[in-house]
């Protein structure tokens, strides 16, 4: 287990740029970002930044047997690690960015779950992920997003009808956005 951990943490070290993250998310915000994912049958899920796949398995324990989750990683190792650790099939694996989310999707979606790095982003991709991704959300469904830092709120209130910020005292400090979509 140990073993694992270092490498993971190599793993996110070595790709900063792309991760936005020195470590996986703290089990914290694995419980607080999938807060609001849907109850129901044939729920469908997105989620961006799969990582290792901690908010996958959080994700994946928290939907219905024939809900849907795809999700999005563009880091390959990333992809053939999950595919290797979790077996579901839920889970479809998507080998590309946020940005190309109406390319693959052409379903409603239920909720969004990110980890992505948007300070790492232009403010027009950053923004276009956000819009692409309301577009696809059904009405009083929300998109959830962990970052490190509080200045990229303002972006998803642009877009959202409601946004809540939750602080989670973690080192290093993590936020939760949890923006709704209205009715």
């Amino acid at each position: 287990m140990m073993k694992q951990k270092i490498k993971t943490a190599l793993q996110f070290t070595k790709n900063v740029l792309v991760t936005g993250a020195l470590t996986e998310t703290s089990r914290k915000v694995e419980i607080e970002i999938c807060r609001y994912l849907p109850k129901g049958e044939n729920q469908i899920i997105v989620e961006y930044g799969m990582g290792h796949g901690n908010i996958t398995r959080e994700i994946l324990n928290h939907i219905s047997p024939s809900s849907k989750l795809y999700a999005f990683e563009v880091k390959k190792e990333f992809c053939e690690h999950v595919k290797k650790t979790i077996q579901d099939d839920r889970l479809i694996i998507i080998h590309d960015g946020a940005e190309k989310v109406k390319d693959h999707i052409k379903e409603e979606v239920h909720s969004v779950i990110a980890s992505i790095p948007f300070s790492f982003f232009s403010k027009e991709k950053g923004l276009g992920i956000i819009q692409d991704s309301y577009d696809l959300l059904v009405k009083d469904s929300y998109y959830s997003q962990v970052l490190y830092t509080k200045s990229n709120f303002k972006k998803f209130q642009m877009v959202f009808e409601e946004c809540e910020m939750k602080k989670l005292k973690n080192f290093p400090t993590e936020y939760i956005y949890h923006c709704r979509k209205g009715s």
